[in-house]
């Protein structure tokens, strides 16, 4: 395995090399990736040597310089400027790069979007992923109603919204629409609770026919569940990792980004509990079941790397840090194809959590108690699948024959 030591950088970059490397091995770079990091930074330090850039100076403009100049000598590797953000962080981490001030001052806009993004942060305690979701419709439905240079959200009514609404749910799936419909509602609450809207028009948001809700709730079947587990090849890290994370959502029915939360600290071996972390910030403490333990326990000693990131699940190619919520949907993808079963996400395995709770004699309530759900209404779209209990309630058809 090659040694980054071997790798000699001078120049503007030279004195910020042996940092760079205790950076790289912390993030868990390999010897040879860091080598080939190293090889980059060295031929970078020469050309800023060459055009007199200072380190102070390395920014996104002459960043695109270096990436014109590296292309245009001919280099393959590393011919864009993503190979660049390691070094680039630990700069600015070390406060050597000069703060980028925007040329230009924000807009109306982006001024509102901003104060949106800290309410749903500070007020609503949401998650950084479903903080972007809603900005996206949110941008999307501000800049429907008027310029962003030149924003008057006092002015907007019901018709604006109307209008809005037309045209965005009938080119969506209904989902689609129901997610729009959804961040819609927060931002009008936020404009009226922060004053910037007098007239409260939330009520101007109608609600999508819940078409999906007369099925049948789909979930996988147990044999299914025991494909996907299968699929994990527990002789490497990789596949420790992996099963593990689907025994946790098929087991506890967490959803995607509960999971991608958890920390080695909400493992309570002792007393056999696991915290969890919860839509809106809530906490929640779950039985720790015995496959789970022996799951979660078998990846903390034989497959996740030593880091100083807490969380339980990490990534396995460096920078070694925690799974984001995409990072459990692309896991669950990848065991479906190597089962053989047509793709699906967590969510799936949360629907399989409750419907096998009800077949083996469960309630709706317990249903609710171990996805953690508020809403009575949620919770009864589950008793469709016991069909059993559904006969002995149903009224017989008028006419027809005892």
């Amino acid at each position: 395995m090659k040694d980054p030591w071997t790798v000699a950088v001078g120049g503007p970059l030279g004195p910020y090399a042996e940092g760079f490397c205790a950076e790289l091995a912390r993030l868990g770079y390999a010897k040879s990736s860091s080598a080939n990091l190293l090889k980059l930074v060295a031929h970078l330090s020469r050309w800023m040597g060459r055009e007199g850039v200072a380190v102070p100076e390395l920014g996104p403009e002459e960043v695109g310089r270096y990436v014109e100049a590296r292309r245009a000598a001919g280099y393959r590797h590393n011919p864009s400027a993503c190979g660049l953000g390691t070094l680039l962080g630990y700069l600015r981490g070390l406060g050597v790069l000069v703060e980028v001030v925007p040329s230009a001052p924000p807009t109306a806009q982006e001024r509102l979007l901003a104060d949106y993004s800290r309410y749903l942060v500070t007020e609503r305690g949401l998650e950084a992923g479903t903080v972007r979701y809603y900005l996206r419709f949110a941008g999307l439905f501000l800049s429907s109603v008027g310029d962003s240079g030149e924003l008057d959200v006092g002015a907007i009514t019901t018709g604006d919204v109307s209008g809005f609404l037309v045209d965005q749910c009938g080119r969506r799936s209904v989902g689609s629409a129901k997610a729009l419909i959804m961040a819609l509602r927060s931002l009008l609450r936020y404009l009226h609770v922060a004053g910037l809207s007098a007239t409260p028009l939330v009520g101007a948001v109608p609600a999508v026919a819940p078409w999906r809700e007369r099925s049948v709730p789909q979930a996988l079947a147990p044999s299914a569940v025991g494909r996907l587990l299968e699929s994990c090849d527990r002789r490497r890290a990789v596949g420790r990792r992996d099963y593990a994370i689907l025994v946790v959502l098929a087991r506890l029915g967490l959803r995607a980004g509960e999971v991608a939360a958890l920390e080695l600290g909400d493992v309570d071996w002792r007393s056999g509990e696991l915290l969890v972390r919860g839509k809106g910030d809530r906490r929640e403490a779950l039985p720790l079941p015995v496959d789970v333990g022996q799951a979660l326990a078998g990846y903390l000693r034989r497959g996740r790397p030593r880091c100083e990131d807490r969380h339980v699940f990490l990534r396995v190619k460096a920078p070694t840090t925690g799974l984001e919520g995409d990072g459990i949907n692309k896991i669950v993808h990848a065991a479906c194809l190597r089962a053989g079963l047509p793709v699906v996400g967590p969510h799936r395995l949360r629907r399989a959590n409750a419907c096998e709770t009800l077949r083996q004699g469960g309630s709706l309530a317990e249903v609710g108690e171990v996805l953690r759900q508020r809403s009575a209404y949620t919770q009864a779209l589950y008793a469709k699948v016991d069909r059993a209990a559904l006969e002995r309630v149903a009224r017989p058809w008028p006419g027809a024959r005892p």
